[in-house]
């Protein structure tokens, strides 16, 4: 019995659904990716390995992730966006070699348009920077249309004797569980209703730039929480025995040559 299970606990006043996932200790449905970052595959090269698909990675001029610098960045106007993503019993967990992600249903409502959540990752360090200052690890959420794609970011910091933020906190007990590329979990049950009110609750950075993994599409609306959210330095070092650095190198500013080109 440890404080994971007194958060469970707390949530069973939710009504959960059930996400019906692949448990396996090595699942062949799990696509491992092509890049990484490091040598030859990572983030230098990342155009090389699809020129044409690709071509966005050494190309693009408003590529992500960036140094958010508060006094010029803009801000989401309060209330525009609201993420509405259903409890569940258990949501699948996948290793794909350059990162770790959980498949999730949900949606992003934008200004009265909603986007569906296809699922959210991990990167340690954090990808982006506010103010030149990195974070220990960022996640990032994905919605998408079929024309369009927003991402929902936050940024964890470090804490001690306490835990991580729920349900980061149940989902990080599983990493073991796929330390290898190509391997899936359960995360067990999650409860994101405190993450929505957190967000709701927090000043949101604003700014169309580009995934951060191939093909470092563009016309991404990005939307980083101000406030970070907390990271026990137990989960953090779980995390990242199984993610090591999985965190693309800052860009140059929106509009400006790629660093690549």
């Amino acid at each position: 019995m440890n404080f994971f299970t007194a958060l469970l606990l707390a949530s069973t006043a939710h009504t959960y659904v059930i996400d019906r996932s692949r448990v396996t200790t090595r699942d062949s449905q799990v696509e491992v990716k092509e890049y990484t970052y490091n040598g030859d595959t990572g983030p230098l090269h990342w155009h090389d390995l699809d020129p044409s698909k690709n071509e966005a990675c050494a190309s693009g001029r408003h590529q992500s992730p960036i140094d958010i610098i508060t006094e010029e960045i803009g801000y989401a106007a309060p209330g525009t966006l609201h993420i509405d993503i259903p409890n569940t019993n258990a949501s699948t967990f996948e290793n794909i070699g350059a990162g770790l992600e959980v498949l999730a249903r949900g949606s992003l409502t934008l200004k009265n348009k909603q986007y569906p959540l296809k699922q959210f990752n991990f990167h340690t360090p954090s990808e982006h920077r506010i103010n030149g200052e990195y974070f220990p690890m960022e996640v990032h959420f994905i919605f998408q249309t079929a024309n369009e794609t927003a991402v929902v970011d936050f940024l964890f910091q470090l804490v001690e004797n306490q835990p991580s933020f729920a349900p980061f906190d149940s989902i990080f007990n599983h990493c073991d569980e796929i330390a290898e590329p190509g391997t899936a979990t359960n995360t067990g049950p999650t409860d994101f209703h405190l993450l929505s009110r957190h967000l709701e609750g927090s000043a949101i950075y604003s700014y169309t730039g580009s995934l951060t993994t191939p093909p470092c599409t563009e016309q991404v609306q990005w939307f980083v929480s101000q406030q970070t959210l907390p990271l026990s330095i137990r989960d953090y070092n779980e995390a990242k025995r199984v993610l090591k650095l999985n965190a693309r190198y800052t860009q140059n500013k929106l509009g400006e040559e790629n660093l690549l080109a």
